[in-house]
């Protein structure tokens, strides 16, 4: 006999809580005033070490 699918559903949330429950416990949570934006269009800042670069 096969698992349902809620049972599967379900196991793999948990899962996917566990290790992400486990990353923030081992890291911590970001600091969101130092992290850079998530979308930077326009802001002005040069990008670095891209394949855009030149360097």
């Amino acid at each position: 006999m096969s698992p349902s699918r809620p049972l599967v559903g379900t196991l793999a949330m948990a899962l996917l809580l566990g290790i992400l429950a486990l990353d923030l416990a081992r890291s911590g949570a970001p600091d969101l005033f130092t992290a850079p934006a998530p979308i930077a269009l326009g802001s002005g800042a040069a990008p670095g070490g891209a394949h855009c670069s030149g360097s």
